[in-house]
């Protein structure tokens, strides 16, 4: 069970966070070769029920929820071969913070990366058929997804209108010019077909102190692409334009590493990704308003173990744009890096401060959070969100009053 208020200081401030999250896992075994595992999870947020900052869309969207979480059942052959049946997470990735060659889960975006207590609640299980064949040393997976799930992204609000505000962090694409208009469309989800499955084969390996990966992965893609429309207006330079988020095809191979060197752990990820389009920035000739561009995502980090209970990760992190158009917002090379402490600070208080940054653009989040264990299995945290850079960063965020995004945060 976990309680967390938050609230956004920078002007216009408004509450952002007032969520009771109660979640239910159960798990047990009808024999020695077949176990089981079902849970579920209930959201209810004051922030939306009650305001009078946010559009009608967004307060239906985030005051309530009831979802499925992992309910799967575990079979082994009594051999080499254990099978995975039903909703489940499939972790891929071995960095912190970063879903590079996370490439499996969808993932509930509607707060960003802010979530607490750590990643694992922004994860969307999937309905999945996955097959292990275990040898010395080495693991193969075959991965099978018939009713693929994806991002939830929250709904958009109309700019410039006060009390219609859009969900915090939903992904706008490019405005339309001053004086211009833009609308969006309800969000399309593929038809549930064969031909709308995702599949995927991984092969993972030890060897010589070596933890390495390789993987093939063929998906509908969780992360939406808006396709755009664009009408005429009331003068030729003032277009109308009409984004409506739809999930193309994509084929997506990569990697994972990880070495124990002693005090130090090394990890490493990267994965190519083939058919995911992006946003044009100025070209308004083109009829859906996107480009095809193949990109390689990498990061490698380092882990350190300091005295006195501190831990250090580093991580530098970068996307390459194979076949760059300069016609979209970013550069050819994205690069950013991440520095996270944790550390002690007295008897069941820890403190923890992560910065990450781009480096090709002052773009940046910044996340103290101090955390006290007062009783067992109680937490109370606190904590701030800070972002800044330019709308254009990926740490820009802005709401639709083009204020950056910051807020105060508070869990139990």
């Amino acid at each position: 069970m976990q309680g967390e208020v938050a609230r956004s200081y920078q002007d216009p401030a408004h509450w952002s966070n007032e969520r009771l999250r109660l979640e239910l896992n159960r798990q047990g075994q009808f024999s020695e070769n077949v176990k089981w595992k079902i849970g579920g999870r209930f959201d209810y947020d004051a922030a939306y029920a009650n305001s009078s900052f946010y559009a009608p869309d967004v307060r239906r969207d985030q005051r309530s929820e009831f979802s499925l979480r992992e309910n799967y059942l575990d079979i082994s052959s009594g051999g080499n071969w254990e099978f995975r049946l039903g909703r489940q997470h499939v972790v891929w990735g071995e960095m912190v913070g970063l879903f590079i060659a996370d490439v499996v889960p969808a993932k509930d975006m509607r707060e960003f990366i802010l979530p607490e207590p750590d990643l694992q609640s922004l994860r969307i299980p999937q309905w999945a058929a996955r097959g292990e064949y275990f040898m010395k040393d080495m693991k193969a997976e075959l991965l099978w997804i018939p009713v693929p799930s994806f991002d939830l992204i929250g709904k958009p609000g109309i700019p410039g209108v006060r009390g219609a505000a859009g969900a915090d962090f939903y992904p706008y694409p490019i405005p339309a010019p001053p004086g211009g208009a833009t609308f969006f469309v309800g969000e399309d989800h593929p038809s549930r077909r064969l031909s709308n499955s995702n599949y995927g084969a991984r092969l993972s390996a030890l060897k010589d102190g070596w933890d390495f990966s390789g993987f093939y992965y063929h998906s509908l893609d969780a992360s939406p692409t808006f396709y755009r429309q664009v009408l005429p207006g009331p003068a030729p330079a003032l277009p109308v334009f009409i984004y409506q988020a739809r999930h193309d095809k994509i084929d997506q191979v990569g990697g994972t590493l990880a070495k124990d060197l002693g005090s130090v752990v090394l990890k490493g990820e990267a994965v190519y990704t083939n058919g995911r389009q992006f946003n044009l920035l100025t070209n308004l000739t083109q009829p859906n308003g996107l480009v095809a561009q193949n990109t390689v995502d990498y990061a490698l980090g380092l882990d350190f173990n300091l005295p006195s209970d501190t831990r250090l990760n580093v991580q530098f992190f970068q996307r390459i744009y194979a076949n760059h158009d300069p016609d979209i917002i970013p550069s050819k090379f994205e690069s950013g890096a991440s520095v996270l402490l944790d550390f002690k600070l007295g008897n069941n208080v820890e403190g923890r401060a992560l910065l990450v940054h781009s480096l090709n653009r002052n773009d940046w989040l910044f996340r103290p959070k101090v955390s006290w264990n007062f009783e067992k299995n109680w937490r109370l945290a606190v904590g701030a969100d800070i972002f800044g850079g330019p709308l254009t960063g990926l740490f820009g965020r802005y709401d639709n009053n083009d204020r950056v995004y910051t807020d105060l945060r508070y869990s139990f």
